[in-house]
Order: C-alpha cells, then structure tokens, then sequence
C-alpha cells in the first residue's frame, strides 16, 4: 500500500521536470482512483475463487510494473500508466490481504487481526510519502531512489506471500472475470446513505493531503522541504489508524457522528492554516482531520456491514468502497480545476469549506438518526 501513495511528495518535482499544470496532478492522481474501482468492480471477490495468495502475487507484480513505470519515466503517459496499474494493484489487495489477514489469525484474535490489517492499510498508504519525501529530500536520485527502495520491499514480500498457506478451500483455477453486481438492498439505505456520505467527506480530506497538499506546503505555506511535505501526509493517515482502532471502544452509534464533527474541526484547522499561512496549523488540522476520518469510516462500515444481509454483504460493502474512492478523486481534480481561476489558496479554502458542510451535515443526521446495528 505505501507503494500507492510513494509519488506523492514528488509531484513538484515531476512538474517543474515535465512543465504540467496543479490541474494535471490532480488528474494523474485520480487515474488511480479509476484503476481501483475498475479492479473492485469487476475482480473484487477474485480472492474468493482463486485463492488469497494467487491474488496478492498478482497485485505485487503490479505493484512492481507501477513502480518501474515511474523509475524509467518518459513523460505524462508513463505517469498515467504507472498510476493506473498501482490502482489495480491497491484494488486487489483491499479485498484479498484483509480477508488472508483475518483469516490466518489464531482463534480468539479476529479483533487483533482486523485491526492489524487497518494499520498495514492506512499505516502503509501514510508510509508511501514519508519515504518518498525523506529520500528525495536527503538522498541522491531523489525520482529514481524511492522506487528502487519500493521495488525491493515488494520482492521481500513476495517471498513471504509465496510460502505463506493458502486459505481458500477448493480455489478454481480459471475463474470468469464478471462484474461484482454492486448493488445496496432497499433496507440497507438508511444506513447506507449516510455512512457513505461520511466516507466520502473522510476520503475528500485524505485525496486532498494526498494530492495537493505538498504543493500547499511548499507554495502556499513556502516549506520546500520534501521531507516535511512527506511528514503532513504521514501524519493524516497516522491519525485515521488511530482513529479506526479507537471506534472499538466508542461504538458506531457515537464513532459515526462524532467522527464527522471530528472532521468538521481538522477541515477549519486546514482551512485556517491556509488563510493564516502557518504550517504547525495544517498539522493540527491533518491529525483531526485524519482522526475524524479513521472513526467515521470505520464506523460506517461496521454500521453498512452490520445492516446488510449476509447473502448482500460483500457487493453492500464493496458499493461503500466505491463511493469512498470516488470522494477521493472528484472533489480533488476540482481542486485543481479552482486553481486554474483562484489560486492554489483560494482553491484549498473553497474546499475545506464545501466538504466541511457536507461532514456537517452528515454528523448532525446521524446525531439525530443514530444507524441502528445489529
């Protein structure tokens, strides 16, 4: 999963290399966003037939291919290319590396299980550009190096996969790729509108850290610092580890709402560092931010899972996914579409405000309507 987020602190330096536009990164960045809702449309449950292992192998070889495609990088194209298969590579391993997780844990430790497969996804995704940002920063290659070092680490793990024992009973050797049917029961909606707008509005707040915000930091707050820029981001997606495995003890009917408000908080902390220009303000806002975030997401997918019938589940959770990855993507290229007229400040402040109604909102209902769980 870091290998997704490895590019992230490096945007600046492809741009003034290449000579493209904010609006351009954005895009690069959601291509990624279409190469995991394509794989969880139409390969999402491919675990299931052909076998955990198979699949993880699979999405480290692309995985690989991303990572080669930004070491011999030629232009745009490449760019896209590589973004595109490290989507398809994160689709599968969403399904297939949690399930393999949860379901090589010794009996007694399913908690444990998910929560350590919440920190290897989240931790990974914050660990991409801390990497990234601290060896382009401090050593030499600075576009070349942080794939190298990533290409390693996927072979370490493809080792381990390899030898790790195969779960799934029976797996089929030629199953059919189809579409996942990804589908919300009618009883499932009240719950579902509402924990996939939160989800959205978390994912909207990750999407802009992600990509934009070494941009904010180095133009905006005028920190050219990669390290530093790799350091934010870091700490957003620390922040919703921390917060996922603290909805445990708070319960959905309180993780939800108080996630969303959570939220509300870390997007006037980012908004107010923008307007203010101050760095340790858009770090206070990224770890609130980030915290809400981890709460309400988790939240809404206990609350989505728990409301879904068992036969519905995985197409009930999987149609989540979809709409969060989609709030990862939009309302970042509109990002960068704003700062074609406003300006990268006027653009960021613009979307804090409009995304923190939308988490606003969301509390408010779910404060009012608490999702009932079974």
């Amino acid at each position: 999963m870091a290998g997704t987020t490895l590019p992230t602190p490096l945007y600046g330096l492809y741009r003034k290399q290449l000579g493209f536009s904010e609006l351009m990164v954005t895009v690069v960045f959601a291509v990624y966003v279409v190469g995991v809702i394509a794989v969880l449309l139409l390969a999402g449950n491919s675990s299931d037939e052909v076998g955990r292992r198979p699949v993880l192998l699979c999405a480290l070889g692309l995985s690989a291919a991303s990572a080669l495609c930004f070491l011999f990088e030629g232009g745009l194209p490449a760019l896209f290319a590589g973004r595109l298969l490290s989507g398809f590579a994160a689709g599968l391993f969403s399904g297939a590396a949690t399930a393999a997780v949860m379901e090589l844990a010794a009996p007694g430790h399913e908690a444990r299980a998910g929560l350590a497969a919440t920190a290897a996804n989240m931790g990974g995704l914050g660990c991409g550009p801390l990497l990234a940002g601290l060896l382009a920063q401090y050593a030499p290659w600075p576009l070349r190096l942080p794939f190298l070092v990533h290409l390693a680490l996927v072979a370490v793990a493809a080792v381990l996969t390899w030898f790790l024992p195969e779960t799934v009973k029976n797996p089929k050797r030629r199953p059919r790729l189809r579409p996942g049917g990804l589908t919300v029961p009618p009883e499932v909606r009240g719950v579902f509108v509402p924990s996939a707008l939160a989800a959205f509005a978390g994912f909207a707040l990750l999407g802009l850290f992600t990509a934009v915000a070494p941009t904010f930091v180095a133009q905006t707050l005028d920190v050219p610092n990669l390290a530093v820029s790799g350091a934010v981001v870091f700490s957003a997606f620390l922040a919703s580890t921390v917060g996922q495995a603290l909805m445990g003890r708070l319960g959905v009917r309180r993780a939800l709402p108080g996630g969303c408000l959570v939220l509300v908080v870390g997007l006037v902390l980012v908004g107010t560092s923008l307007a203010v220009e101050w760095l340790p303000l858009l770090v206070a806002g990224a770890l609130c931010g980030g915290l809400g975030q981890g709460l309400a997401f988790r939240a809404a997918v206990t609350a989505v899972s728990g409301a879904a019938p068992p036969e519905r589940r995985g197409g009930t959770i999987s149609a989540l996914f979809v709409v969060a990855y989609t709030g990862i993507s939009l309302p970042v290229v509109g990002v960068g579409a704003l700062t074609l007229l406003l300006g990268l400040r006027g653009a960021g402040l613009t979307f804090s405000v409009c995304v923190m109604l939308l988490a606003a909102g969301v509390g408010l209902y779910v404060l009012r309507r608490p999702p009932a769980v079974n």
